[in-house]
Order: C-alpha cells, then sequence, then structure tokens
C-alpha cells in the first residue's frame, strides 16, 4: 500500500478526465429554473403518442418545444415562457387528444434563471474560500513536512473531483436521456460540497495527530508511513459512515417522489466519490507533495 500511491491515483485520475470530457462534449442541460421559460405537466388517461403530441404543438408557433413522457400516463412539455394566451391556445390544443389533468405549471422569467446561476457561482465559490480558510487555520500548528495551506491545497483539488463527477454523469445523462439540471442540483452539488469534504478532514485529523504523538516521542517515522497509518486508521469509520447515508438517499431515489430522484443521485454520486477520494486521491496526494519538496531541498 505505502508503494503504490500513483496507482491509486489511477480511479480518481481516470474519473474526472471522463467527467470533464463528458462536460466538454456535451455540456449541462439547464431546466427552465436556470434558463427561464415554461414547463407543463399534463396526465392523460389515455395517452397519445409523443410524436403526435409534439406535432401538433409544433403548429402552434411557440418555439421550440421538448415533449417528454413521464410515468405511465403523463407529459412534460418544456417551452419558452409563454403567455396567458399562448397558454390557453396550448391548453386548447392538448385537449384535441382527449380529457387531461394539469398536474402543475412552472413559468420562470430569463432574468431570474441567469440571476440563480449567478448566486449558484457564487455559493460554490465562498464555500470552497472557507473549507480552505478554515482547513488552513486547522491545521496552522502542523508545519512539518507539509505546510498547512498545502493541505487546503489539497482539500481543493479533492473537493473539485468530487464535484466534476456527478456533474459529468448528468452532462452524459442530458445527452443521453434528457435530463436536465435544475435548483435542486446546485443545491445537491453544494451540499456534496459540506458532506465529501467531511472524509478528507477526519483523515487529515488523524494525520496531525499521528505526526504530534511521532513528535513528541522522538519516534522519527516516515511521513508516508504516517498517512498510510492514518488512512488505514480512518477506513472503517469513512466506510461506514458514508454507506450509511448512501443506503438512505438509494431509498430515497427508488419510493421518493420525481422531483427528488435528480438530488438524490447527485448526492449518492458525490458521496461515492468523496469517500474514494479521500483514500485515494487526498492521502496520496499529501504523500507526493512531501516527496517532491523533499527532493527539491535535496533531504
Amino acid at each position: 500500500m505505502k508503494k503504490h500511491q500513483y496507482l491509486f491515483l489511477t480511479l480518481p485520475v481516470i474519473a474526472t478526465l471522463l467527467s470533464i470530457a463528458a462536460l466538454a462534449l456535451w455540456g449541462l442541460t439547464p431546466g427552465i429554473d436556470l434558463s427561464g421559460g415554461s414547463m407543463l405537466q399534463v396526465s392523460y388517461s389515455e395517452r397519445p403518442t409523443i410524436e403526435s403530441v409534439h406535432t401538433k404543438v409544433a403548429e402552434l408557433g411557440l418555439g421550440e418545444v421538448r415533449v417528454q413522457p413521464s410515468g405511465n400516463q403523463d407529459f412534460i412539455l418544456r417551452q419558452r415562457e409563454l403567455t396567458n394566451e399562448e397558454k390557453q391556445t396550448l391548453d386548447t390544443a392538448l385537449a384535441e387528444f382527449g380529457t387531461y389533468s394539469e398536474i402543475q405549471f412552472n413559468s420562470v422569467g430569463p432574468s431570474i434563471g441567469d440571476e440563480i446561476v449567478h448566486k449558484s457561482w457564487w455559493a460554490i465559490g465562498l464555500v470552497s474560500f472557507a473549507i480552505v480558510v478554515f482547513i488552513a487555520f486547522a491545521f496552522r500548528h502542523v508545519a512539518k513536512p507539509v505546510a498547512s495551506w498545502k493541505y487546503g491545497f489539497v482539500t481543493i483539488v479533492t473537493l473539485i473531483h468530487d464535484v466534476l463527477i456527478p456533474i459529468g454523469l448528468f452532462a452524459y445523462l442530458g445527452h443521453a436521456h434528457g435530463a436536465e439540471v435544475g435548483v435542486f442540483f446546485i443545491v445537491a452539488i453544494l451540499t456534496t460540497l459540506g458532506i465529501s469534504i467531511n472524509d478528507t478532514i477526519v483523515i487529515f485529523d488523524r494525520i496531525r495527530e499521528n505526526l504530534r504523538i511521532n513528535e513528541a516521542k522522538h519516534q522519527g517515522e516516515a511521513f508516508k508511513d504516517v498517512v498510510w497509518r492514518s488512512t488505514k486508521q480512518s477506513l472503517t469509520r469513512s466506510i461506514n459512515t458514508s454507506l450509511t447515508v448512501v443506503i438512505m438517499l438509494v431509498a430515497l431515489f427508488f419510493v421518493g417522489p420525481e422531483s427528488t430522484k435528480d438530488f438524490s443521485l447527485t448526492l449518492i454520486v458525490g458521496m461515492i466519490a468523496g469517500t474514494y477520494s479521500s483514500l485515494l486521491l487526498a492521502s496520496p496526494l499529501l504523500i507526493i507533495i512531501e516527496q517532491t519538496q523533499r527532493k527539491a531541498t535535496g533531504k
């Protein structure tokens, strides 16, 4: 285990590269709460074909309209923001296919969507900055052999990996299955930032304590040995804690309402990424940083 820190980086690096590739190729598909527009969900007693509904709606001149089935009887229609007259015209057209009930109708202006995106980026940036400051402060007394700010740097690298994985997944799902991201997705990403950092901080704290014990007892244990020992000491706790949360989220995904599925899926992927990254990314990076600076100083 101690000799393979570069090998342990393989999974996080491959997962990160695949997520970046998916994001670059397909991007994220924003929902109406981010891009603006209208979303109408209707339920038929006998649902018509998606082709017939799409053809009929296209004749109304409402611009691009996306029609997708939901469940066994429902359709979800997404289009630009509609006026009251256009909404009535759409209702009349849909009624030609038979009796239906309107489940929900939401309309968001583009300016509101832009404001949500802007505030979301600020929130993610502030959360990341606060985490770095906290870790640098918490580890300020651990200056040897790795400075406290480098713990913060490794933490940010780990966080970037943890959020890129669910983002890359939804880029693929948006391309392959039309999955959209909205406010719930952003909330899930912010939650992932907070949850996934937990395992990394636990391991770093264990490293800090073991370094203090070694210094007090003048044991002279190598830094990489301290890191791996600390990681093994925290391994069972990290896996058990994450597994408990993932089981709850899986249950929410399968039995929860439709509106929470994307939220729970994002958290499931983020939790899994956060657990293995604290073991396979954060710890090896610390060792590589220590070895690199030791070679640079010739010690």
